[in-house]
């Protein structure tokens, strides 16, 4: 399965390449930025590629989601509409720890 994977992004970076997509870029010539949730490079170029095409790994959708509701929690001053929110955070906790533990598998 990671093989043909791979051979599809292969064949998308030669299509892009032969017709000159991939020239003139911002950073071109330049080390890949430092990201301190990615593990390699590649994961996050792809990652990089796809958000510029508006289309993002529904884990990182959860994330923004999780980030809105607990700051969402901290100006909450109703004891009902926080508990309400805690338990917001929960499921979207435990949804995107699942989503992102099955991007992991699925990359292995």
């Amino acid at each position: 399965m990671m093989r043909s994977f791979r051979n599809l992004i292969e064949r998308q970076i030669k299509k892009a390449e032969s017709e000159g997509q991939l020239t003139g870029l911002a950073g071109e010539g330049k080390p890949l930025p430092k990201r301190h949730d990615m593990e390699d490079p590649a994961t996050a170029v792809g990652h990089s590629i796809m958000a510029r095409a508006g289309v993002l790994p529904r884990e990182f959708k959860l994330k923004e989601q999780l980030e809105a509701a607990k700051r969402d929690w901290q100006q909450a001053t109703d004891p009902d509409e926080k508990k309400r929110l805690m338990a917001q955070i929960a499921k979207l906790e435990l949804d995107y720890n699942v989503e992102r533990e099955a991007y992991r598998k699925f990359l292995k």
